[in-house]
């Protein structure tokens, strides 16, 4: 060890500032190197990089570890005579790494003493190439502080990891912590800037081992006059190339040194006229790449699993959207059934006012009936005459209202089922239905507009069979509108008749009374109904009320757009999971393609069992809204 205590590097040089003889050699000592604090600096083309390759080049020869982070790409040239690993970002690299392999690089160097170029001049992503830097920088100082090895990290333009105004990423967080603490694990870092002025002076103060290459701007000589001395500051402005003043604490003292020149290829020089021709490069041992090798294809086989996770996620998720779908036709559907059905309920209940009334008017013929017959004012008999015509009892007309929704056909049969023949007797009949069969309405002289008689027709006089009851040698017309006629009837029938027409009349009158009376609503609790709902709504979390705002404010969309609309971040799962709180609580609904609505006026009529006014209704609703488009407590 004793001929490796000590690296020659320079020789000293007349000029301002020398001390010495010129032409004496310069040597530094390598456990202060490989352990210490340095800095290189210097103007672009003054030789600051030469002076770090020559560094490493002795560092090299001696077999000492080293690992340097290449900003320029201007250290591969080490590889002409070094089994050096290059590792970095592109194909030109012996490896292309990543964070992943941060750990294995730093085993690499310091447990196998493996030199290693950092090249992240490859890396198009500065945020990945500062990533994986911060990495190999943690790795080192933690396995530094085991291993007790001296070792030395070169860091090209330290200035944009340790700035000297502006905020320290984690990268010039990490470098500083090893200049301030590497020193006592054996690991050693050495800074170079070709711009002084920008480093952060908490590092250039604590640097045991500086070099001042030349330096012209007014600001960086300004740093040599208050590091060194102000005699210095004009005097490195007229430094020739390779030519530095370096000052040490194991010297402590200031010379003025010449750097030998490199001895490999200069892949940092400017490029000329002259053909470049590339060196054959060293390639280091494949059982070193393999490593790093078995890393990134873990890593590949890492990513590709993610990917295939993902795209089966996505192909889930494409899936669990269709089914919603499907089920939200399902239930619209559904819903659709439901209404048909209700329409039919409430079209069999608008004829049930007629069938009513025709019972009713059996009944009063059968008691008129009964009732000339103990008056004696007509000569009948108890049994049905068979002399007389075989007639049947009055039947109202039936139209089909196309625009009614009813579509029942010929749902209801001719009242002649309804009626009996008066006293006991038999009758049948049908009903003349001109198209289609429909509400059957009654006609009356005062009936209002609810029992107004079909526009397509008038209803056909049926003759009802009165023998024997009503009159024995004739019959009576009674028109759907309850005013009689007479065919032949006798004289000593007319009361009869008018009997009947005031009986008929008057039933109608009750009827149309009656029948106002139940199309009127009852008198519904709309704010009850308001406070449901608005219960209802308030329970919902913010971003689930916001979507059913964009649904009401925006119309018809998907629950991906509402969500990103609501704040969300349009993940697809959260979306349609808040998209069916909303469904099933009847406030949206799906309209088709993948798309939802709005549908609180259609709950609020529901909730109210279709009992509110349509402006109750709209009261209702724009009292609600306050819940979730103005009201925004959560």
């Amino acid at each position: 060890m004793a001929e490796t205590e000590q690296i020659t590097v320079a020789t000293t040089s007349a000029g301002p500032g020398g001390t010495g003889e010129p032409g004496e050699t310069v040597n530094l000592p390598v456990v202060e190197l490989l352990t210490g604090r340095g800095f290189i600096t210097g103007k672009s083309g003054s030789g600051k990089s030469n002076t770090a390759s020559v560094v490493a080049e002795k560092l090299l020869d001696n077999g000492f570890g080293l690992l340097i982070v290449d900003i320029d790409g201007e250290y591969y040239g080490l590889k002409e005579e070094y089994e050096i690993l290059h590792v970095g970002g592109d194909e030109e690299c012996d490896i292309q790494v990543t964070e992943d392999h941060a750990g294995k690089i730093a085993s690499l160097a310091l447990e196998q003493n493996v030199p290693i170029i950092l090249d992240i001049s490859s890396f198009l992503d500065e945020e990945e190439a500062e990533t994986l830097l911060t990495e190999v920088a943690k790795q080192l100082f933690a396995k530094a502080k085991k291993q007790k090895q001296p070792f030395l990290m070169l860091v090209e333009e330290c200035h944009e990891w340790m700035p000297e105004k502006g905020s320290m990423g984690e990268v010039g967080k990490m470098l500083i912590k090893i200049g301030k603490r590497g020193r006592k694990h054996g690991l050693g870092i050495v800074g170079i800037s070709q711009r002084p002025a920008d480093v952060k002076k908490d590092y250039i103060t604590q640097c045991d081992w500086l070099v001042w290459h030349r330096l012209t701007w007014n600001n960086d000589t300004k740093v040599v006059g208050r590091i060194l001395d102000n005699k210095y500051a004009d005097a490195v402005e007229d430094l020739d190339d390779g030519e530095a003043f370096m000052m040490n604490d194991w010297a402590e003292q200031v010379s003025r040194v010449q750097f030998h020149r490199k001895q490999t290829f200069d892949a940092g020089a400017t490029p000329g006229l002259d053909d470049f021709e590339r060196p054959e490069l060293k390639s280091v041992s494949d059982d070193l790449v393999s490593e790093l090798e078995t890393i990134s294809d873990e890593q590949q086989e890492t990513e590709d699993r993610i990917k295939e996770l993902r795209e089966e996620l996505d192909k889930k998720n494409s899936r669990i959207a269709e089914l919603e779908a499907e089920l939200q036709d399902a239930r619209d559907l559904s819903r659709m059934a439901e209404q048909f059905t209700e329409a039919m309920l409430d079209q069999a209940e608008d004829y049930n006012p007629g069938r009513t009334e025709q019972e009713k008017m059996r009944r009063q013929r059968e008691r008129f009936a009964e009732q000339s017959t103990s008056d004696g004012d007509a000569d009948t008999d108890s049994e049905t005459d068979t002399d007389g015509p075989d007639e049947q009892p009055p039947e109202p007309d039936e139209t089909a209202d196309a625009t009614s929704g009813g579509g029942f056909g010929d749902a209801f049969s001719a009242f002649a089922e309804d009626g009996a023949a008066m006293n006991g007797g038999s009758a049948s009949g049908g009903a003349d239905v001109n198209g289609s069969s429909a509400d059957a309405e009654s006609e009356s002289d005062a009936s209002s507009a609810d029992a107004e008689p079909a526009s397509n027709g008038h209803a056909e006089n049926a003759d009802v069979a009165a023998n024997g009851s009503v009159a024995g040698n004739g019959a009576a017309t009674v028109s759907v509108n309850g005013q009689a006629e007479t065919d032949t009837a006798p004289a000593d029938d007319e009361d009869l008749k008018a009997a009947i027409a005031e009986a008929v009349e008057a039933e109608q009158s009750d009827e149309a009374t009656g029948s106002a009376a139940d199309e009127t609503p009852s008198d519904v609790d709309g704010p009850a109904v308001y406070a449901d709902l608005r219960a209802d709504i308030e329970e919902l979390d913010r971003k689930t009320r916001r979507m059913l705002a964009y649904y009401r404010e925006q119309g018809p969309g998907t629950p991906l757009n509402a969500h990103f609309s609501a704040g969300g971040s349009g993940d697809r799962t959260a979306a349609y999971a808040r998209n069916r709180e909303l469904r099933l609580r009847g406030l949206v609904e799906h309209v088709g393609r993948g798309k939802y609505d709005g549908r609180l006026a259609a709950l609020v009529r529901e909730e109210s069992d279709r009992r509110l006014e349509a402006d109750e209704v709209e009261s209702v609703v724009s009292r609600l809204e306050s819940a979730f488009l103005d009201g925004d407590s959560d």
